[in-house]
């Protein structure tokens, strides 16, 4: 299981963001940045909330309790029951674009009612 440090460092740079980047968004020196991510020093609380809320993904992800994320990259994860993402994307490609077009709108609609 990957610890935090290198979950924060691979999401850093999944988004192409430098330690910089991510030091200013939380108010601190870059070098404090790179101590979170080297293991330096101990990520507080603090940091892990914010970073999860910029990231979009839970604590609970950040926190290796979750591999399920938003932004997860490996598709063959079960998605739903035993289905996969890529299982997902596979049909979706079998699709004719204007029916792809309608089950988009049909998701951002799905999105609207649920908030």
């Amino acid at each position: 299981m990957k610890e935090l440090r290198e979950i924060l460092r691979d999401l850093r740079v999944d988004h192409d963001l430098t330690q910089e980047e991510i030091a200013d968004y939380l108010g601190i020196e870059q070098q404090s940045y790179s101590n979170y991510e080297n293991g330096k020093r101990q990520i507080p609380t603090w940091v892990v909330s914010k970073l999860s809320k910029f990231y979009k993904v839970s604590t609970d992800y950040l926190l290796g309790a979750d591999l399920n994320y938003l932004g997860s990259t490996n598709l063959r994860n079960p998605y739903v029951d035993q289905v996969t993402m890529h299982d997902v994307l596979y049909d979706l490609q079998k699709l004719d674009p204007d029916d792809r077009k309608y089950l988009l709108k049909y998701l951002d609609y799905l999105k609207h009612i649920s908030r």
